[in-house]
């Protein structure tokens, strides 16, 4: 796996629209599958890159985008699954981790051939990540115990058209543990 990167996508999050209160919840129930991932991908010096929407703060200060997302609806797992001092941290201006950011030059700068996604929302921003990245041959991994959308129905279907479209493995984290 040393040509694989581990993304996490919009995780720090403030939750402050419609369907943030729901989508909180869920993220709840796949912090512990992310944070076991960080943990291998730390062991065995696999890259770690956060991609997030930027809150109107440009400067990619994770530090002030932690604080500024930091409420009740993520108190007691965000700091768990915040970035580390060795990991990367980018900012977006749209749902795709590609989209108008230096990810790919990154990737490239670390002879990354294999991605692992991860985040929310798995319908919007993971799944348009995972398409982009399809399209630039990246192998793709998206743990379907490691994402979460806004309901069940359009995560199964998004995870549908990631492993059936897109070819991404979409195995139980766990799972990437012995590849």
């Amino acid at each position: 796996m040393k040509d694989t990167a581990l993304l996490i996508i919009d995780m720090i999050n403030d939750f402050d629209f419609e369907h943030g209160p729901t989508l909180a919840h869920k993220c709840r129930e796949i912090v512990p599958a992310i944070i076991n991932l960080k943990n291998f991908a730390n062991q065995h010096d696999i890259p770690i890159i956060y991609i997030n929407d930027h809150y109107n703060i440009w400067q990619t200060d994770m530090k002030k985008i932690i604080a500024h997302c930091s409420n009740t609806l993520n108190k007691t797992w965000l700091n768990d699954i915040s970035p580390g001092e060795s990991d990367y941290f980018l900012i977006k201006p749209h749902y795709s981790a590609f989209y108008e950011t230096p990810l790919n030059t990154l990737l490239g700068y670390l002879k990354i051939q294999s991605l692992i996604l991860t985040g929310i929302a798995g319908n919007i921003c993971v799944l348009f990540t995972a398409n982009d990245a399809h399209m630039r041959n990246y192998k793709l991994y998206v743990p379907h115990d490691c994402i979460a959308s806004n309901s069940d129905k359009d995560n199964d279907h998004a995870l549908q058209v990631m492993s059936h479209i897109l070819k991404a493995d979409t195995s139980h984290s766990t799972l990437l543990f012995t590849q």
